[in-house]
């Protein structure tokens, strides 16, 4: 307890240090309040081993992670794990984990994934140089890290050979790495929370266009269609002024486009926001206003400007670029989808929202065309290796929002060692339980009141609560991370 109240110590006249070469109060106080949507941004580095399936290849990486000590209660506290998926991870965010952190007294760690930001292991993305990237990697990367960090915090606290309990967090594609390690390495973990993860590798992914479908509601869904109909009209007859009109002159390949207009519907339903779409939408329509100039203000002012996606994600030309910067994450989630999962998101046979040129053909083209020959999803070995929908772990809890059209790749059926909720609201969707309403953009703490149901979304926070508590309790008692 005397080494607790030093950290304080130190922590505190640090701050005060600070101030006094040359910060002001009102300073301080802004670097805070611009802050506010990451518990932490000072970046650490882990030497990380490049592949850990040889015998013979010692090739070491450095590895980009963050820490955030504030609530931990020193010495034996829990270590919560958040892990970082497919983009530049830039901090540990202060969405619900943090609240979390703080009640049960956590210290909180998060590790990079392999390639992306500045974690690459080569200065060029060649796909040669991309053969270390999988998911398996990356778990081992995950297990490393932790056995390096309980090491270091071991140093730290002058012991050795203590163990604590440590929790694994992730959502989406995390998610699923966070269920993912739990099943692979249950000794280093006292249980994870899998929010929106997509476990299952699908190939011809139609269900994700039909919950789209679904999440619209009927008179959205037809504007939709009917905006789908149109633009593909337009494509045929005038595709210079068309392409023009979203501003995606660059998108050369039609289906290029096709995809892009198409995912900016899907994002309001996925990041809780349904309304910026489905209200313009539907008053243009009742209006007798041009349905496509309606959806195109709405893909330029939200889903360009607003949410900040760049229309060069959607450029095949673009993902071949191999340069390593800060803009590397398409072409590397790209290699993971044309190797791993697939997840193509293709249009139903019936019924659909998407454009049916957005087919399974175009997505195998785009993977050989980025890639080069013999780039293809191992879908089968991937659900074989891990389980799909089928997992066969414990202590892992599943979390889905109702409206997001990924929860059909997660785990959606409850058992006792692997319970799973769906939270049901207008606007929940991608990891509402971690994030909140909306879902992106990021509001601290992950705040729900904004949510159409808050009472959904605590409902299942209380459980999450109870399982995290049950299960760290088990592994205090046993004096190990798991059981």
């Amino acid at each position: 307890m005397k080494l607790s109240g030093l950290a304080l110590l130190v922590a505190f006249f640090s701050k005060l240090l600070t101030i006094s070469n040359g910060i002001s109060n009102s300073q301080f106080l802004q670097q805070i309040s611009s802050q506010s949507k990451y518990l932490t941004k000072e970046e650490q580095w882990f030497n990380q081993t490049l592949d850990h399936f040889s015998p013979y290849d010692h090739r070491t990486f450095g590895q980009r992670y963050y820490e955030f000590l504030d609530y931990f209660r020193i010495p034996d506290g829990p270590i919560f794990l958040k892990i970082c998926g497919e983009s530049a991870c830039s901090g540990i965010p202060n969405d619900y984990l943090s609240v979390l952190a703080k009640k049960f007294g956590a210290a909180v760690v998060t590790l990079e994934h392999r390639y992306y930001g500045k974690s690459s292991p080569f200065k060029s993305l060649t796909t040669g140089n991309l053969k270390y990237l999988s998911s398996k990697q990356a778990l081992f990367d995950l297990a490393a890290f932790r056995s390096f960090y309980q090491e270091s915090l071991n140093v730290k606290l002058s012991r050795s050979n203590i163990e604590n309990p440590w929790f694994v967090f992730g959502t989406s594609y995390s998610g699923a790495l966070s269920a993912w390690f739990r099943l692979k390495f249950p000794h280093l973990t006292c249980g994870s929370l899998a929010s929106s993860a997509v476990v299952q590798a699908v190939y011809s992914f139609s269900e994700f266009d039909k919950q789209v479908g679904e999440s619209a509601g009927p008179e959205c869904k037809a504007a939709l269609q009917e905006i789908t109909q149109l633009i593909e009209s337009r494509l045929a007859s005038n595709r210079k002024d068309l392409k023009a009109l979203f501003g995606a002159d660059e998108l050369r390949n039609d289906g290029d486009f096709l995809y892009f207009v198409a995912d900016a519907a899907v994002t309001a339903f996925q990041y809780g926001s349904p309304d910026k779409l489905c209200i313009p939408l539907l008053e243009a329509k009742k209006s007798g206003e041009d349905l496509v100039n309606a959806y195109a203000t709405y893909v330029k002012e939200y889903y360009v400007k607003t949410f900040g996606v760049s229309v060069k994600t959607y450029d095949q030309e673009n993902l071949k670029s191999t340069a390593v910067n800060g803009d590397t994450s398409d072409r590397l989630w790209w290699f993971q989808v044309c190797t791993e999962v697939a997840y193509f998101q293709v249009a139903p046979m019936n019924d659909s929202i998407r454009s049916s040129k957005v087919d399974t053909r175009y997505h195998l083209d785009l993977c050989r065309n980025v890639f080069g020959g013999g780039i293809y999803p191992e879908v089968d070995a991937t659900n074989l290796y891990y389980g799909g929908t089928k997992i066969a772990g414990s202590k892992i809890i599943f979390t889905n929002g109702s409206q997001d059209p990924w929860r059909h790749a997660s785990k959606q059926t409850s058992s006792p060692e692997m319970p799973s909720y769906i939270i049901s609201c207008h606007n929940c969707g991608h990891g509402t339980d971690m994030r909140g309403c909306p879902q992106s953009p990021l509001v601290p703490e992950g705040d729900a009141k904004n949510c159409s149901s808050p009472d959904a979304v605590r409902k299942v926070r209380e459980k999450i609560v109870e399982y995290i508590d049950l299960w760290l309790s088990q592994c205090q008692v046993s004096g190990r991370s798991s059981m």
